[in-house]
Order: structure tokens, then C-alpha cells, then sequence
């Protein structure tokens, strides 16, 4: 599966596996290339990952720490053994049974957390470099907004909840730059990432789920819906929950939900039916029998699957069962494999469609797969039911969460949501109180004056020095007619690098530039002192965070220091002139890279400009410690990476340049997945450095996969551009 789609999200998918020439065995290969040779060798044969070796024998109790560094080891085979990122994050998610002196998985999960985020702080992927304060501004006449605020994982459309409005109609105004599509009822339908404004308004009408996320980013069963759950590791391995959901539910009509409500949509999703009707395939499920079996059934005449799935059982009115493939069993977040929404189950199946259970697993009735000549007769009702915009259309089915939708006006982008007198309650059992909510599009820069003629009541998000100013004046000379909350962001803007290629693939040199940088000066000039800056890939909010500066978490802060960059490119061997004889301490930087270990594209290295490139000197080659960096158009934070990096003195003074090109997003993404996604890739790489922004706002913190050396999974699941030689074992 090739990135399709973009990365301001938390992870950044990568293109690519370079291969290199020379090595004839991996005892021969110096620490310091590891990584740039595996292209020679063969995984699961002449090398593999410490954690698929070891990994799931080892538990949090085996873990040997350094107390200076942080770093973390395992002993085996009578030889001590560093963990890398690779190892870190798997163990972070699949190794969290309780040992030694951490008590719950909680504990066990943090002190894993701790010890990924040291080892990331020393390999600085990528370097953080502002992370804002965010200011939600609210009418005053919006009751509970102080009381029950906003954060980076409980957003307005799900705080209002405990809100209550004063105005004399009761609603609530809000707002996103974001166009709505019309598709409320599943915002994902047909694409691959849906807008904030669909995924609100979905927030708002879907309910009655099984799991809940909860207002500090964690996850919980949701006791206004769950009458009981059962957790059972059965003797293969698998993991079985049992739900049994309460009996005085409703959906928006009043009808009472069954077991059958939280089954008809996942039935439904996994089928060619569904397929058929959103042009893409539902992905990524953990479930018993959905793939090998139940996702190749077509129908009664089909020559492919089965038409039951397995790993989902319905055992009577209320009560239903998911099973998980062993692989995912001890995974620390498998409440999720628990969660499920209840749903209109006409809406997904079509009238007098059933979902049956005869004790090996549900099936739907043979009428779902019912055609019009060579189409699926329901594909084009879910089609319908997705995509048209028509308050008919809204109307025709129940809804299960805090709010309906009434109707939307496409003419200027608006929609309007009224109260469901019929839902029983959020995980906490709050009700909605505030009787309408209307939701359009807004544009950032005349949200104010939208906001103080009263044709908004919530401006989320505000950030920056200038916006954020303009947004306390109003409020501080409002006579008490506007207030105003206000959280750290959960992510950062931040310099990333594509670590496999060009000087950025040496930790040296991420390192010397964090190290020649302010970062902290430049938070503060680019928040406009609403923010600071973090030491790595995380939320201080979090509650791991939390736990783990309890237990000690080890941080370099990279104070800024030319000489300390100077110090760590000398160690790290860039101490070179382009003709290989000694830096003196004049230019240019380079770094002999011995034949056996470079590759072709590292050989044709060179600036933008073409004045610093790849030597080759008596047989080896030589790379000019130039950074070639992408930045987008329009970008204030590109704009001060011009004075805060580009023209910054102490990166001459560590004999570095830095290079750069501005142009629009999607060509930076080509640049950087080094493939023409949007078609802009000319092939022959050129960059190693770009400026975007990442954020941690998943209740989920997963890295499980993204940070693998393994080739067959590292095009699709690699994040940040990085092999972690600690992680490679070799086998011969």
C-alpha cells in the first residue's frame, strides 16, 4: 500500500529501501554504516530485528537500565544488548504484563514509553521546534465552558455536552475552516482522511458506543451503554470479549437498540457490497476470520469465503461476542477490538436483511447480496446513505448520538443539529442540555468579526502571537460578554529529516543542528510567547508523560551551544575537506564514507546549487555536511526557519550550510516519500530536510511497526526515515 494521502498526523509513511554494494559479511561492517549496508543483506536470513528474535519472551523485569544515559538493555545470550526504536515500540504495546517492581500494565507501559522516548531524544529523527498554546474563545452566554474545558482529545463537539446555552433559542454556533461535505452519518466513506468539520458533526450524531475515549485521552468502557463485559484469552491464543449491552436503549426514533444495532455496520463494512458502494476497501480490522474468510464472500453463488465471520457471534437480543487473532491478544489498547456503535441496522443491511448465527459465527441473509444485473442492490443504498445531503435523506434513518442532523444547506456550508430526546447519555451519563447546534464553515480571517456580531459562539483553536493577542483584547474589553479557555497543544512544529539519505541519515548531524539552533527563542518568536518547546514525541498533558517523569525520564534539552555542535560533528567524523585532508575549521564539513558502504544516491549527493557535492577521493567518498531543505509557500514557520536555521550563525560556525526551496505541499511530500505520489517526483533524490507539523491527539500512542527495519513492511509502515542500528541482529 502506497501513501496516498497526506502527513500533518501523527505518523509519516516512507518510500523506499535503499540497497549498497561492497560488504561481503556482517562482521565486517563498522557500527557506524550498519544501517546504510543492509541493502546487501537479506532479512531473516543474514539479519533481523533484535525485537522479532527476542522480543516476545522478553518482559519489562528483564530490562537492564543505564542510569546516566537512560538507555536500555537486554542480556542474551550472554551478551548485552541495546533495545532500539524498533524493539522499544513493539514492547511498548505488546510486552506490558506486570513484572518486577511495575505493578499494573499501565506502569509497565510507561517505563517502556520512557525508555522509546530517551533513545528518540538521543536519535533525533526530527527536531521539535515550537508547540503552541491554543485558546478557545466562547460567547459568555455558553454556561460550563470553564467548568468543563476543552483539551487537546476533548474537542467543542465533544465538550458541549456539559455545556448549557443561555441564548433565548438555546443553541450553541460553531465553526470550522474545514468545508462540510454533507457526510455526517460516516465521515470516511469513500475517503481516505474526511474533513474536522465531517468528523465533528459525526462525533456529535453517532453514540451509544461500546468504549469510550475519555476527557484525559484514555479509554473506558462505557458504562451508560455496558451492561456487562467479559474478557476470556482462549487456549489458541485468541481473545474473546462478551458484551452484553443494556435493554432501555433508543436511537433517535425512539426505537429500542438490540444487539444487532452494534453488528449491522461492521457486517455490513467488510463485504464486496461495501466495497462497491465507497470504490475502496475497508482496511486494517483486527478480527477472527475477516480476512482469509469472510471479506472474499460475494454471495450465495460465491466461489470465494464464507458467508459467516467468525470472530463475531451474536448469543442473543443483547448479547454479542468479537474475537481477536492471537497476534493482537496482549495488545495494551485491545479494549478497542471492544468498541462498537449502535447503528440503524436497515440503514447498512436494507430492509429485511437479518443477521444470523447458527454458532459459528454471524452471517447476514442472502438478500443482502441481492443484484441489478452485474451491481449490488444495497451498495447503491449505503451510497445514498453516505452521500446525499438531503434533509430526506438525514431524516430517513435513526441516529444514535447527542444530537440528529436536521439539515444541511449547501449553499453556504451549513448545518443545523438538534437535541436527541432519546439518547441515554455519554460514558460519564451526560446528557445534552443545549437544544440546537449549528455548525458551518468559517474563514480564519474574519472569524472574529463573525464571533462579535454573533454569528459564532466558539472560535477553537487560536493560536500564534498576533491572533491570539487580537482574541484576549476582545475578551478582556468585552464587559464580561466573551470568555476564554485555553491548553497546550498536544504536537509541534517540527524540522524532520529523511534519515536515510544525505548527512541527515548520521545522528551527528541532526543532533549539531538542535544543538545550533534556539529552539526556545524561536517558539517563543513564532507562538508569539503562547508556547514553548518539547524534547520529543510527546504531549506533556498525557498521562504517560506523567508516569514516566515519576519514574525518572532522562531528557537532553539540546541547549544551544556552537561549540557542542562543533564537538559532536568531530566525534560523529566530520572532520574532513572535500579532498580528504583535514578540517581546519574554514568552510565546508565532509565525512569519508568508505566504497563498500555508500550507495548511488548518496554518490550523487550535492547541494541545491550544485557547489557542494559527493567527492570521490582515492576510492572513497567524501559527503559535504549540507543540508538541503524544503519548505512550503505561505508559511510563516518557513518563513523563520530563513533566519532561525538557514542564516543562523552558529551553523556556519560548525562548518554546515543549509540550502533551501519553497514550493507548494505536495511536491515537499514527493520530495520527501523520493516518489512521485502526486506526480511531482523527478527521481533522483535531493532533500533531507523539510519543516511540517506532527500531533499526539490519539487516545492511542502506537508506534508498534513504524519504526521496523524489516524491508517488507518498511515502505508502507516506516516513520521518520529511520533504521535504528541498535534494532539489527544479525544472524550470520
Amino acid at each position: 500500500m502506497k501513501k496516498l494521502m497526506a502527513l500533518l498526523m501523527t505518523l509519516v509513511m516512507v518510500i523506499g529501501m535503499f540497497s549498497f554494494a561492497g560488504a561481503e559479511s556482517a562482521e565486517e561492517v563498522e557500527p557506524e554504516f550498519v544501517t546504510m549496508t543492509l541493502g546487501n543483506y537479506k532479512y531473516g536470513e543474514d539479519y533481523t530485528s533484535l525485537y522479532e528474535k527476542y522480543g516476545k519472551d522478553i518482559t519489562i523485569a528483564d530490562v537492564i537500565e543505564d542510569e546516566e544515559t537512560g538507555f536500555a538493555y537486554i542480556e542474551v545470550d550472554g551478551e548485552k544488548k541495546e533495545l532500539g526504536l524498533d524493539f522499544l515500540t513493539m514492547a511498548m504495546v505488546y510486552n506490558t504484563t506486570p513484572a518486577g517492581e511495575y505493578e499494573t500494565e499501565d506502569d509497565v507501559y510507561a517505563a517502556w514509553w520512557r525508555m522509546y522516548i530517551t533513545r528518540w531524544n538521543y536519535l533525533l529523527p526530527e527536531v521539535p521546534l515550537y508547540s503552541n498554546e491554543y485558546y478557545d474563545l466562547y460567547n459568555a452566554k455558553i454556561k460550563g465552558v470553564q467548568e468543563y474545558p476543552t483539551n487537546p482529545f476533548w474537542s467543542p463537539a465533544k465538550a458541549l455536552i456539559d455545556w448549557s446555552s443561555e441564548k433565548e433559542d438555546n443553541s450553541i454556533i460553531l465553526g470550522n475552516t474545514t468545508d462540510l461535505s454533507g457526510q455526517f452519518r460516516y465521515a470516511t466513506f469513500g475517503k481516505s482522511s474526511p474533513g474536522a468539520a465531517d468528523n465533528d458533526i459525526e462525533a456529535l450524531t453517532s453514540g451509544l458506543e461500546t468504549v469510550s475515549t475519555t476527557k484525559e485521552g484514555g479509554y473506558t468502557w462505557n458504562d451508560t451503554v455496558v451492561e456487562s463485559h467479559e474478557e476470556k484469552l482462549n487456549e489458541d491464543g485468541t481473545l474473546t470479549y462478551t458484551i452484553k449491552i443494556k435493554d432501555d436503549l433508543k436511537l433517535s426514533d425512539g426505537s429500542a437498540v438490540t444487539a444487532k444495532n452494534y453488528l449491522a455496520y461492521t457486517m455490513a463494512s467488510l463485504t464486496p457490497v461495501f466495497t462497491e458502494a465507497a470504490a475502496r476497501e475497508t482496511s486494517g480490522l483486527t478480527m477472527q476470520g475477516w480476512k482469509d474468510a469472510y471479506q472474499l464472500y460475494a454471495g450465495p453463488d460465491s466461489e470465494k469465503g464464507t458467508k459467516e465471520l467468525s470472530g463475531l457471534r451474536l448469543l442473543d437480543d443483547y448479547t454479542f461476542s468479537v474475537t481477536i487473532p492471537a497476534d493482537y491478544a496482549n495488545y495494551f489498547y485491545k479494549i478497542i477490538y471492544g468498541n462498537f456503535s449502535a447503528q440503524p441496522v436497515a440503514a447498512w443491511l436494507g430492509e429485511g436483511v437479518d443477521i444470523l448465527d447458527d454458532g459459528n459465527g454471524c452471517y447476514l441473509s442472502d438478500a443482502f447480496y441481492a443484484k441489478d444485473g452485474d451491481k449490488y442492490v444495497q451498495a447503491a443504498n449505503i451510497k445514498k446513505l453516505c452521500t446525499d445531503t438531503s434533509e430526506e435523506n438525514y431524516a430517513a434513518y435513526p441516529w444514535s448520538g447527542p444530537y440528529v442532523v436536521k439539515s444541511f444547506d449547501t449553499s453556504d456550508n451549513t448545518a443545523t443539529l438538534v437535541k436527541n430526546e432519546y439518547f441515554k447519555g455519554n460514558y460519564e451519563g451526560v446528557t445534552p442540555k443545549i437544544g440546537t447546534v449549528i455548525y458551518k464553515k468559517i474563514v480564519s480571517a474574519t472569524q472574529l468579526e463573525d464571533f462579535k456580531a454573533g454569528g459564532l459562539d466558539v472560535i477553537a483553536g487560536i493560536t500564534g502571537g498576533a491572533e491570539t493577542d487580537e482574541a484576549l483584547k476582545a475578551a478582556d474589553e468585552s464587559n464580561g460578554a466573551y470568555v476564554y479557555s485555553h491548553y497546550s497543544r498536544a504536537g509541534y512544529g517540527k524540522l524532520g529529516f529523511r534519515a536515510d539519505f544525505g548527512p541527515a541519515q548520521f545522528t551527528a548531524v541532526r543532533q549539531a543542528i538542535a544543538l545550533c539552533m534556539d529552539r526556545a527563542q524561536f517558539a517563543k518568536d513564532f507562538t508569539g510567547g503562547y508556547g514553548g518547546v518539547v524534547d520529543g514525541p510527546y504531549y506533556t498533558g498525557s498521562w504517560m508523560y506523567k508516569a514516566a517523569m515519576e519514574q525518572g525520564m532522562l531528557l537532553d534539552s539540546y541547549a544551544t551551544s556552537a561549540d557542542s555542535a562543533i564537538e559532536v560533528l568531530e566525534e560523529g567524523g566530520w572532520i574532513y575537506n572535500a579532498d580528504g585532508t583535514e578540517y581546519t575549521g574554514e568552510g565546508v564539513r565532509y565525512k569519508k564514507i568508505p566504497a563498500e558502504y555508500i550507495n548511488e544516491n548518496d554518490k550523487g549527493y550535492k547541494s541545491v546549487d550544485g557547489a557542494y557535492k559527493t567527492e570521490e577521493v582515492n576510492g572513497d567518498y567524501y559527503m559535504p555536511l549540507v543540508i538541503n531543505w524544503y519548505g512550503t509557500v505561505d508559511n510563516p514557520f518557513t518563513d523563520l526557519l530563513q533566519t532561525g536555521l538557514k542564516a543562523n550563525e552558529n551553523v556556519a560556525k560548525a562548518g554546515m550550510v543549509v540550502y533551501n526551496t519553497i514550493g507548494d505541499f505536495a511536491p515537499m511530500l514527493d520530495e520527501l516519500y523520493q516518489s512521485a505520489v502526486y506526480g511531482y517526483y523527478a527521481g533522483t533524490p535531493m532533500y533531507c530536510a523539510f519543516n511540517f507539523a506532527t500531533g499526539f491527539n490519539s487516545a492511542a500512542y502506537d508506534y508498534s511497526f513504524n519504526m521496523t527495519i524489516d524491508p517488507a513492511m518498511y515502505d508502507d509502515y516506516s516513520a521518520y526515515y529511520i533504521k535504528d542500528a541498535a534494532d539489527v541482529l544479525w544472524l550470520k
